[in-house]
């Protein structure tokens, strides 16, 4: 990986590149032109290997993984893992994967709840929580009484269960909606070098109410991907 800005370097290791991890920050691969999908509706063919090793680095880094539950009902979500060079690193198990639903309309047969290394916790309304407690073994935190307050949500995952780093990787309306509720500091952006274009496939957000400004914090360069480290401005 190569740094562009600020400053140019070579050899640059990707752990040391995001370390500084702020309190909420966004990790999502796109294409040029926007596109967070590939042709199948997924994320594994646009950013390759070079993609992954910031993927699997920005876990690392995380105390929480945040995904919106559309994600989780496709069925090609597992567990987060770590492989040993970021375990050693990271000193800890994998950090627990946290999925954001406001009807718990999951399928919680799956291994994402049934095989996780750290148990999955599952954010939902109270009414929710009440209505359809979920059998597996999973934490369920009740945020809001009828829909998911998400500020509530992040302020118990982040006080009440002591976890203060978060990583979201979308989908685009769980994105959407935190950056609407002025919960996000970083975007992490892997710009892959295609345009996929068409109306089939998916935009990183939709629908925000005005403009929110980004400042540029640093940017990298590894197999053709572009690696954007962007401060939301408050």
């Amino acid at each position: 990986m190569h740094r562009l800005l600020p400053g140019p370097a070579a050899d640059v290791d990707p752990y040391d590149a995001y370390r500084d991890a702020p309190a909420l920050r966004v990790g999502m691969v796109m294409s040029a032109d926007g596109t967070v999908t590939d042709a199948d509706g997924w994320t594994d063919g646009l950013g390759g290997d070079a993609d992954f090793r910031v993927f699997r680095t920005l876990r690392a880094l995380a105390d929480a993984i945040l995904v919106g539950a559309g994600t989780v009902r496709t069925g090609r979500l597992g567990p987060a893992r770590l492989r040993a060079d970021l375990r050693e690193r990271r000193g800890a198990p994998p950090a627990p994967i946290v999925v954001v639903s406001g009807s718990l309309d999951l399928d919680f047969t799956l291994p994402l709840f049934t095989a996780a290394e750290t148990p999955t916790i599952v954010v939902t309304s109270a009414a929710a929580a009440a209505a359809s407690p979920p059998a597996a073994p999973v934490r369920v935190v009740a945020a809001g009484e009828r829909e998911v307050d998400l500020a509530a949500a992040v302020r118990v995952l982040r006080e009440d269960l002591g976890l203060p780093r978060l990583l979201c990787e979308g989908g685009p309306a769980l994105t959407t909606a935190l950056l609407r509720a002025g919960l996000v500091d970083e975007l992490c952006l892997n710009i892959a070098p295609a345009l996929h274009g068409g109306d089939h496939h998916t935009r990183l957000v939709n629908g925000l109410p005005a403009e929110i400004a980004l400042d540029p914090a640093a940017v990298y360069l590894d197999e053709g991907v572009l690696f954007v480290r962007y401060r939301v401005t408050r």
